[in-house]
């Protein structure tokens, strides 16, 4: 029986790609504030005559805007979360994001990974290990996306591969220190 892993492991995007979405909440979490207390500002505020007043002048009132800010602020930060990789028992998932935001998502089952390439990293904590590929069984290889916890997603796949007996290039070194859990 080989190694399954017992459930399904989600790998999300790294904080530096998903900085600008966030950035993009405080963003529009900052005009709704503003345009919340300029609505319930004293009438000689400066808040109350920019946010009320104006609104009589403008196409759209400005707490609409603010609605349609919030709500794309968070459909930005949504959307982030959509990317990465995912171990299920039975193969592995990619989830990417195309132009327009339009998700993609490969499966592979584990019979169809003929080869496992984990770039070498240091067993330090926090030491991201770059680039994963897989090389398919039918002769293509795919690259995984950058993930948040790179080093436990490698050592995760070394694991499958070696109890798949899927050849493994580079590595990160960490089982070959620990041993091979499947010895015991």
């Amino acid at each position: 029986m080989t190694y399954r892993p017992e459930r399904r492991v989600a790998f999300g995007p790294p904080l530096r790609q998903r900085l600008p979405s966030i950035g993009y909440l405080v963003f529009a979490l900052l005009v709704t504030a503003v345009i919340v207390y300029g609505q319930n500002a004293p009438t000689s505020s400066i808040f109350f005559h920019y946010v009320v007043e104006g609104d009589r002048t403008r196409m759209i009132p400005s707490s609409v805007c603010s609605i349609i800010l919030f709500t794309s602020a968070i459909a930005a930060v949504l959307r982030e979360q959509m990317r990465g990789v995912v171990l299920h028992p039975d193969g592995i998932e990619l989830r990417e994001l195309l132009s327009l935001g339009w998700p993609r998502v490969r499966r592979f089952q584990w019979a169809q990974i003929d080869r496992v390439f984990v770039p070498s990293a240091e067993t330090t904590p926090g030491t991201p290990v770059k680039a994963i590929r897989l090389d398919l069984w039918d002769g293509s290889h795919t690259w995984l996306p950058d993930v948040a916890k790179s080093l436990e997603l490698g050592l995760l796949l070394e694991r499958v591969a070696l109890a798949r007996a899927i050849p493994i290039e580079g590595g990160t070194g960490i089982l070959d220190d620990l041993g091979n859990p499947l010895d015991e």
